[in-house]
Formats: structure tokens, C-alpha cells, sequence
């Protein structure tokens, strides 16, 4: 005896509904993916590029226990003055001394050494940020 068939002939009516379904997920997920690359990259750079002022610590010095040098290099535009905080931390990362050190140069790199004077010991220095003014 023959079996009956339960399903159409492939390829006679189209996609089921389910295929359609998939693909429009696809596109919707394609769509979104994209918007989301492009979202992240427009935030990004107008974070860094934002930042016309910025520094890092070369290294650091301590001269005598109430005193600390750092090395500190910073990079801006040619004509943006700005400013950049400095701090001394102790061995249980306690701030035991801070400064900011304005910058009017008309330059793009500045290398300073800053004294930095502490209520104690330090014994780390970092960069707390930098900002244009």
C-alpha cells in the first residue's frame, strides 16, 4: 500500500512561514549589529578626540619622606591652555599629597619634573587626570 503524503512537494509554494520568519531575524539582527558597531565607534572617538589635553607619568622620585618628583608628560594642542592633577599615594593607597600644575606653553609635548611635598611616605605617584581650561 502506498504511503500518503503529509508535507507539499519542495519547492512548489515558496518558503514556509518558518524560513521567512528566519530570514527576516537575520535581517533585523544584521541591522542592529551595525547600528550598534557604528554607535560605539561615534562614542569612542568623540571621547578621545574630546581630550585635547592629556599626560602620563614618565616616573616618579622620592627625594625625602615629605617629598616626591614625577616625571610627568604632557601632550595638547599648540594653542589649548589646561591643567593637569598629580597625586602621592602611601603603601595602603591613601592620598598623602596632591597638585595641579597649570600649562600656557605654546607647545604640543611638555616634559616637567613637579615636586610634589606629602603629609607621609609615598610610595606610588599617578595621574589623577587632565583637562583643558
Amino acid at each position: 500500500m502506498a504511503q500518503a503524503r503529509t508535507q507539499a512537494p519542495a519547492g512548489r509554494y515558496g518558503r514556509s512561514a518558518d524560513e521567512r520568519a528566519d530570514h527576516k531575524l537575520k535581517i533585523i539582527g544584521a541591522v542592529l549589529g551595525a547600528a550598534a558597531v557604528i554607535g560605539l565607534g561615534y562614542y569612542g572617538f568623540h571621547t578621545i578626540a574630546d581630550q585635547s589635553v592629556s599626560g602620563q607619568v614618565v616616573s616618579y622620585e622620592q627625594v625625602t619622606p615629605s617629598e616626591v618628583q614625577i616625571h610627568l608628560e604632557v601632550n595638547k594642542g599648540k594653542s589649548t591652555t589646561g591643567s593637569c592633577t598629580v597625586r602621592a599615594l602611601d603603601t595602603d593607597h591613601n592620598e598623602v599629597g596632591r597638585k595641579t600644575v597649570r600649562y600656557d606653553q605654546h607647545t604640543t609635548q611638555i616634559d616637567q619634573i613637579i615636586t610634589l611635598r606629602t603629609t607621609a611616605k609615598s610610595t606610588a605617584a599617578e595621574l589623577v587626570g587632565c583637562s583643558d581650561s
